[in-house]
């Protein structure tokens, strides 16, 4: 009867023994899958610049980052600084989206990612950060660069670099870093890809973005870039509308007397690129009167804290510029999008030497070791205008295809709504679905006009940088231009 039982109870034993064997095989084979999978996802070019430790970082939720310097020129040394976000969640389905500040001169760390949209902040004491529940990397995997170089971490071996710095300068160099960026992360090259940013970010993305398109022709001398669209935030776009709507707002919302509105349309010609003297004395004046009050967020409050960043406007200044009238626009622009309320905590923040060093960003090849700045003044200073409308660009992408958002705070003096308003009309497009409201949490989140090729979305009690003041309603708004879904027309 033994060997009976035994004889019997041998298949069943072989049979546990090789589902045994069975389950290991598979479990090993699931494990060198997922090792090889997680190699693919981050090879070890990619972890290098993998971001851990960062100081004063909130335990939860986990957020995938990368940060470090991108060669644009290699023979001039010269490196843009990144900071990329993986998308919080299905980030292999969500498009790239790149954003920049403008300034020129001010970095896209500070401003985009550390105040804005990004999914840390720094905290108001300068201390540590927490996590943006509006972050955009809910609808895309994010990537904030500073540029031109001079700005914030980025850098130029070459000190002639910086008499050379224009548009065309800037495009070509943003255009370099998208190229290696994606070389350094293939993963993201098939992706939909987007450019954002605000302020002289007007100017940069979409003149990035008609790089982009026109080389995307040539794929045989140039890499294939999924460009999708751009979309800008109270955008400096063209000078003559730009400069008119900044003259009416200040005018319609009681910044400046009907005498000051009347002599400034009467000596100021905005179409010429150079003003008269009569002209930068009485515009100069206008922000002296802004002064008193936030021209970034006119219904704001006025930041009352001592900034050693604040450009505030000294009426010394004024007899300087009737003498050079070339001067009007490095005088008259200012930082876009500055606010010494927030820069201070922020440039304490990114000039602690654990924090630099945890984001990669102190580096052997820098020549010089300044200080992190919100803005750089000497950029703004040496920066050549030569571009005085950006409007030829929107008729040649729209007509190309790519999706075109303008969206504007309504509350923002400095680059006011009058004067997008007027950029878009100008471009004489169709009108596809008039001029509407939209809603967002029950409430009028703003108006918005459809034309065919373009977009354009105000965004109400906002400011000049609509992510930092009005969170749930900018989060809202990239989601509908990324994913199509219209923004609500009904309460």
């Amino acid at each position: 009867m033994q060997k009976i039982g035994t004889k019997m109870a041998n298949p069943s034993s072989k049979k546990c023994l090789f589902l045994s064997l069975l389950s290991m095989f598979l479990f090993l084979q699931c494990m060198t899958t997922c090792i090889k999978a997680s190699q693919e996802e981050y090879p070890k070019s990619q972890e290098s610049d993998r971001v851990i430790n960062l100081p004063g970082q909130p335990t939860s939720p986990s957020i995938s980052q990368f940060s470090g310097y991108i060669n644009v020129n290699q023979h001039h040394g010269r490196a843009l600084f990144y900071w990329f976000f993986q998308a919080q969640s299905q980030w292999s389905n969500k498009p790239l989206l790149l954003w920049l500040n403008g300034g020129p001169g001010c970095s896209s760390v500070g401003y985009g990612a550390a105040a804005e949209l990004g999914p840390l902040r720094v905290n108001k004491n300068g201390v540590g950060l927490h996590f943006n529940k509006y972050a955009w990397n809910k609808e895309a995997n994010l990537l904030f660069v500073e540029s031109p170089v001079g700005v914030g971490f980025s850098y130029t071996n070459t000190s002639s670099d910086f008499t050379k710095l224009d548009d065309g300068f800037v495009a070509e160099d943003a255009y370099n870093f998208l190229v290696n960026w994606l070389q350094r992360f293939p993963q993201f090259k098939t992706h939909d890809f987007f450019i954002a940013g605000e302020s002289y970010a007007g100017h940069y993305v979409p003149q990035l973005a008609e790089l982009v398109y026109d080389r995307n022709k040539d794929t045989s001398k140039y890499l294939k870039i999924n460009l999708k669209g751009f979309i800008v935030g109270n955008p400096e776009t063209d000078d003559y509308y730009d400069y008119k709507g900044l003259l009416e707002y200040a005018w319609s919302h009681t910044v400046v007397t009907d005498q000051h509105y009347d002599k400034a349309k009467q000596v100021c010609d905005f179409k010429s690129p150079n003003w008269s003297s009569e002209c930068n004395i009485v515009m100069n004046q206008l922000f002296e009167k802004y002064n008193e009050i936030d021209i970034y967020n006119i219904y704001a409050p006025k930041c009352l804290t001592n900034s050693t960043s604040s450009l505030a406007h000294s009426s010394d200044s004024v007899n300087s510029l009737a003498k050079v009238s070339d001067y009007r626009l490095r005088r008259m622009r200012i930082f876009g999008g500055y606010d010494p309320c927030f820069s201070d905590y922020i440039e304490e923040y990114f000039n602690r030497e654990d924090v630099q060093s945890s984001l990669h960003a102190s580096i052997k090849g820098r020549t010089t070791n300044v200080k992190w700045k919100v803005c750089n003044g000497s950029i703004l200073a040496e920066y050549n205008d030569t571009v005085f409308s950006i409007l030829p660009i929107y008729t040649k992408l729209s007509k190309g295809g790519l999706k075109i958002w303008v969206y504007s705070g309504d509350a923002d003096g400095r680059v006011p709504v009058l004067g997008s308003r007027y950029c878009i009309e100008a471009l004489g497009l169709s009108l596809k679905s008039p001029w509407r409201s939209w809603y967002h949490n029950h409430q009028v989140g703003g108006r918005m006009v459809e034309y065919e090729g373009l977009t354009f979305v105000t965004v109400r009690g906002a400011g000049h940088l609509v992510p930092l003041n009005k969170p749930s309603e900018a989060l809202s708004l990239i989601h509908s231009f990324l994913t199509g879904e219209p923004l609500p027309a009904h309460a």
